[in-house]
């Protein structure tokens, strides 16, 4: 990196930020998936159900709670993960597209 200038080091050095970021905030993206598919499994295990009550775990201990009430938080929770979803895709397709924009002009300026 010795014979780049002052400008394409800058853009090599944003386009590892832009790396870094957009890999974070891919396992964010999974973990989010996952406990989405969680909570779909957890709300059709209440939905089958033929009990009143289910127990949540808050903390350290358990709770017995009605399970209508369980399957309305669980619906609540996996619909504030969808919401955070969207927002993370876009987030990523806004770094996808720096990221090429970036690797277009280091590619043209190295040339």
């Amino acid at each position: 990196m010795t014979d780049l200038t002052q400008e394409q080091r800058t853009m090599v050095a944003q386009f590892q930020m832009y790396q870094q970021q957009m890999q974070n905030l891919l396992m964010q993206k999974e973990s989010m998936k996952i406990q989405e598919v969680e909570l779909q499994r957890a709300i059709e295990e209440l939905s089958v159900t033929k009990q009143v009550s289910a127990y949540k775990i808050t903390g350290s201990i358990m709770v017995s709670k009605p399970v209508q009430e369980l399957k309305k938080e669980l619906e609540e929770a996996k619909e504030d993960i969808g919401v955070r979803l969207k927002s993370v895709e876009a987030t990523e397709a806004r770094f996808e597209s720096k990221l090429k924009e970036l690797q277009s002009k280091l590619t043209e300026a190295l040339k």
